[in-house]
């Protein structure tokens, strides 16, 4: 049956078993501690009785990853250098997807437990910045060459800004609230109205808007963070049957046409200007190596100097293919180690000044038509990426919960600012879906909050806030240090 799967043998089988509940571990952890956040203000203010908050959270949650795509997926993977990426079948390709997510797994558990509203998704980030720059150092390679910098780059000025886009727009909308309705029951926190009425629940309206706002934050945050898994597990699946899963099997005979479209465009793209190319692009180095059957290369290295080489070998073994999966195993991997260096070296060509804005245009778009052969997720594994983060969304909710709605203002929240957080953080996230950006749904609400209790002239404490902030600053540089360490140990054994 193992060797149905593409399994060898029962210790292969086991070690991936073992991978993908690493992977699925996060995922879980992940729902009760950034999706608390997304239920905080509506269990708050009394909007919805918590265990039904956090069930219907859950079920938009696993919604959000099953129709969020996979764009986010690689955005996180591709943080990753290429050399790493085309290699993930090796042991340090391994050794690499288990460190990182131990280190993940161990800063959210430690910040959960003092109810602490970290990101996971700032977590996750810092660990593959870890295992990447640790990989180079490895290799003697420069720093430079350990992480994908200009991906990275686009991904923590997302996480840096849309904290402080959720602070400032919800406290305009917030005062928006406020001019509208100055004397709305909108503006009572839950605490006071019950004394004074006898009444627990938030107006009908204002409910309404906490409890729909609520489920958007839930959905597009599984959309955002569960797509992370999603690209976890591949690179996973990539590493243990790389016959099963290096390349999308399930591409249509028109996708494949178009990869090979794009491969051929990119030829006479290159030939246009291979002069200019080969005067800014550094010095080949050893021929590429080509794997067989009866060994596998330590490095297989991807240069702008051997595109043309690469580009004939891809179209060699695509010719006449209107299926992926009728290529044999070897090819297979072959053919998705060229498509991911001709990826990389249309990315490295798009920097160059000496080419023109139109023609970085359309690298972009062959870029997105060579991704559709390796840009991909089966569907069991979005089923049990949506599934993992579902079910985590309905343990351990309370404690983020009480820091949200108590401890970041002095005074309770109110049913205005519950909406005006909510609606900004689903917002914000969205927007970051649609251009593939990974985001804090943690940091976005809790921000959010923040800024009504400013424009509410309710001040905050600054406590919490202080413990938020170190939080926020340390966890780059510990989920780093922590996946350096562990994958700096693992590689002197693999």
């Amino acid at each position: 049956m193992l060797e149905s799967l593409g399994i060898p043998s029962i210790w292969l089988g086991l070690g991936l078993a073992l991978a993908l509940l690493f992977v699925l571990a996060f995922e879980f952890i992940n729902g009760f501690h950034d999706t608390a956040n997304a239920v905080a203000t509506v269990i708050y203010t009394r909007a919805m009785s918590p265990y039904r908050a956090v069930i219907l959270s859950g079920i938009f949650n696993f919604l959000g990853v099953l129709l969020g795509g996979v764009g986010v997926a690689y955005a996180i993977v591709h943080l990753l250098p290429v050399e790493l990426l085309i290699n993930v079948n090796t042991g340090k390709g391994l050794a690499m997807v288990f460190s990182l997510l131990a280190a993940a797994i161990a800063w959210n558990i430690g910040t959960w437990f003092f109810g602490i509203p970290a990101s996971s998704s700032h977590t996750l980030i810092g660990a593959i910045l870890g295992v990447g720059i640790t990989n180079a150092l490895l290799n003697e390679l420069s720093v430079a060459e350990g992480i994908n910098w200009h991906k990275a780059a686009d991904i923590v000025m997302s996480l840096i800004f849309s904290p402080l886009i959720g602070f400032f727009i919800a406290g305009f909308v917030l005062l928006a609230l406020k001019r509208w309705r100055p004397r709305g029951k909108m503006h009572s926190a839950p605490e006071p109205r019950a004394d004074s009425s006898k009444i627990k629940k938030p107006p009908f309206w204002n409910r309404l808007v906490l409890v729909l706002s609520a489920m958007a934050v839930s959905f597009v945050h599984g959309s955002n963070d569960g797509q992370k898994g999603i690209g976890l597990i591949m690179l996973v699946l990539i590493g243990f049957v790389p016959a099963q899963y290096v390349v999308n099997m399930g591409a249509s005979p028109l996708q494949v046409e178009r990869a090979r479209d794009a491969a051929m465009h990119m030829q006479r793209f290159y030939q246009r200007h291979q002069d200019q190319l080969s005067a800014a692009a550094p010095k080949a180095r050893p021929p590429i190596l080509q794997e067989t059957s009866s060994s596998t290369p330590e490095r297989f290295r991807c240069e702008i100097a051997r595109t043309e080489e690469t580009i004939q070998s891809l179209l060699k073994n695509m010719n006449g293919i209107e299926n992926l999966g009728a290529l044999d195993a070897e090819k297979r991997v072959q053919v998705r180690r060229e498509l991911l260096c001709l990826d990389d070296m249309a990315r490295q060509i798009g920097k160059l000044t000496s080419v023109a804005p139109t023609e970085k245009a359309d690298l972009a778009r062959l870029r997105k038509d060579l991704a559709v052969a390796t840009e991909y997720a089966p569907v069991w594994v979005i089923f049990a990426v949506a599934l993992a983060l579902g079910l985590g969304t309905v343990v351990g909710w309370k404690r983020v919960v009480v820091t949200v709605g108590e401890r970041i203002g002095k005074q309770g929240m109110t049913y205005a600012q519950g909406m005006s957080a909510q609606i900004t953080a689903a917002l914000a996230i969205g927007v970051a879906n649609l251009y593939s950006l990974p985001v804090s749904t943690t940091h976005v609400l809790s921000s959010g909050v923040a800024g009504t209790m400013i424009a509410n002239r309710s001040g905050v404490q600054a406590g919490t806030v202080r413990t938020i902030l170190i939080a926020w600053i340390l966890t780059f540089p510990a989920s780093m240090l922590l996946s350096a360490i562990l994958f700096w140990l693992v590689a002197q054994v693999v």
